[in-house]
């Protein structure tokens, strides 16, 4: 396939995704990271805390073309899920627990996989000789290291990926393919623009974040969702009225302050959208398995376990 030809794969595969709702598109090469090692040093001083799994498929991890055979091209899609135009939360009442955005609407991983999945089934029956794998998170691929090399956005300090105009309350999923697609000549190549802004770094806590890097031992959302052992007692006191998550290093971003355009809030994806900002403290010490599960239904916090809310719950 001649560059051109490519081009105009990437720009049909970037039209399929916008069609299907999604608010930013691109399509990145599928070479090896450029931060390998620095994936291993991350490991290597146990960062990570108790996340095992990071360790397993380091070589996908560092390596996204390794996902499937013959792979040439990756479709890079970005969800946005909070707009700007609401970035700073009114101050909760007494009693109640704060939930992080991305966990206040419907499971991002199942609305995304599933226009993800549609738009497989469409290329397959357009190119039957293809292959394709839909990731969602769950897969071990830099997604991240990807949405930037697809001009979503760069690699903020706090390491989430930051959109020049929707921010950075972004889900990352996508496509890899052995389509041979190309950047389109109008796809944006993307600088870092936090500069010498530190904003994220001043305003964490508990000190997990250092220039683009984030100690996940310290990091609330870490804390109150992938840790499922007691929380250290330094730390507790600087957990604040976090039930689930942790958004803070999000709201002090100027790339996440409101802007007058008409667009970014239409950007946000309604179904992330819910009125459950909070938990009462009170109800979640008293729940059983079946009430977590209740409060849970369609919800991506069903990871955390009973045990896991109610201790976040006694700590806020």
């Amino acid at each position: 396939m001649d560059a051109t030809t490519s081009q105009q794969l990437g720009s049909d595969l970037i039209e399929r995704a916008h069609t299907l709702g999604f608010a930013s598109a691109g399509i990145a090469s599928v070479e090896p990271s450029d931060y390998a090692q620095g994936l291993e040093q991350w490991l290597s001083m146990g960062m990570h805390g108790t996340m095992a799994w990071m360790e397993n498929y380091t070589d996908l991890r560092t390596d996204p073309g390794k996902l499937i055979d013959h792979a040439q091209s990756i479709l890079v899609v970005g969800d946005v899920y909070a707009s700007r135009d609401d970035n700073q939360d009114p101050p909760i009442e007494i009693g109640q627990g704060k939930i992080a955005r991305y966990a206040r609407g419907k499971d991002y991983h199942k609305l995304m996989k599933k226009r993800l999945m549609k738009l497989a089934d469409g290329l397959r029956a357009h190119y039957p000789d293809a292959s394709f794998k839909v990731f969602v998170d769950t897969a071990p691929v830099p997604e991240r290291e990807l949405a930037q090399r697809a001009g979503i956005g760069w690699v903020g300090k706090h390491t989430l990926i930051i959109h020049p105009t929707l921010g950075s309350y972004m889900f990352i999923g996508g496509i890899v393919m052995t389509l041979d697609a190309a950047a389109p000549s109008e796809q944006p190549t993307i600088t870092d623009h936090c500069g010498s802004c530190t904003a994220c770094i001043d305003a964490c806590p508990t000190d997990a974040i250092t220039d683009h890097q984030v100690d996940a031992r310290r990091c609330i959302s870490y804390l109150t969702i992938e840790h499922r052992e007691p929380i250290d007692e330094q730390l507790q006191s600087q957990i604040g009225d976090w039930i689930y998550g942790c958004d803070i290093c999000q709201e002090v971003c100027p790339h996440n302050s409101p802007k007058a355009n008409k667009q970014i809030g239409q950007a946000t994806n309604a179904a992330y959208l819910s009125e459950r900002a909070s938990f009462d403290l009170l109800e979640v010490i008293g729940w059983d398995e079946d009430a977590r599960r209740a409060a849970f239904v369609g919800s991506a916090m069903k990871r955390a376990k009973l045990e896991m809310m109610q201790r976040n719950a006694k700590i806020v």
